[in-house]
């Protein structure tokens, strides 16, 4: 029953806030939403800096380099629950609310994050996979991909992001609407 599935990866047994802190590949991202088909293959690794703050909640910082030169940028402050390792927070940008819980982490190699997004009364799932490098192992790449399969998600809406450059204080952001709803 995929209800039991999906309720065995509720999240992590033991989370460490601190530990998830710094900075991440956004290496997977696998998703059931319609939107995805059409910009997956315009899709590449970016980074997303977590910084832990002081009363548990999570602040999350995107970044991904666009082919023009110029930097793709997103923050959101993730309010912590009652469950580690369980946030919600709101997106502006996306008018959605989200309910993201970080299920498997070994904080220095790789994070699996699953997100349960609301828009409008109807929801769909993202889910990501970071990396401490551009490289992860193939066993953690195959862990993501098993994972997002037993979420429901299709094979062909599970991708393993090409990488790209990073984005530098000199490359300026912008908030293109057109860029990925990380």
């Amino acid at each position: 029953d995929r209800l039991d599935v999906l309720l065995c990866w509720v999240v992590v047994k033991a989370f460490f806030l601190l530990q998830v802190g710094g900075t991440w590949y956004l290496v997977g991202f696998a998703t059931n939403a319609d939107w995805f088909v059409s910009r997956k293959a315009d899709m590449k690794m970016g980074t997303v800096t977590l910084t832990p703050q002081s009363n548990g909640d999570l602040e999350m910082d995107y970044s991904s380099l666009k082919p023009d030169g110029s930097c793709w940028t997103m923050n959101h402050l993730a309010k912590k629950t009652d469950i580690p390792g369980k946030f919600t927070f709101s997106s502006q940008r996306w008018a959605n609310e989200n309910d993201m819980r970080m299920v498997e982490v070994k904080y220095d190699e790789y994070s699996l994050v699953h997100t349960i997004k609301t828009k409008a009364g109807s929801s769909y799932i993202l889910n990501k996979l970071y990396s401490r490098t551009q490289d992860p192992s193939q066993a953690v790449l195959d862990k993501f991909t098993k994972f997002s399969l037993e979420q429901g998600i299709l094979p062909e809406n599970i991708a393993i992001l090409p990488k790209n450059g990073q984005c530098s204080a000199e490359a300026g952001t912008s908030s293109s609407s057109s860029s990925s709803s990380l």
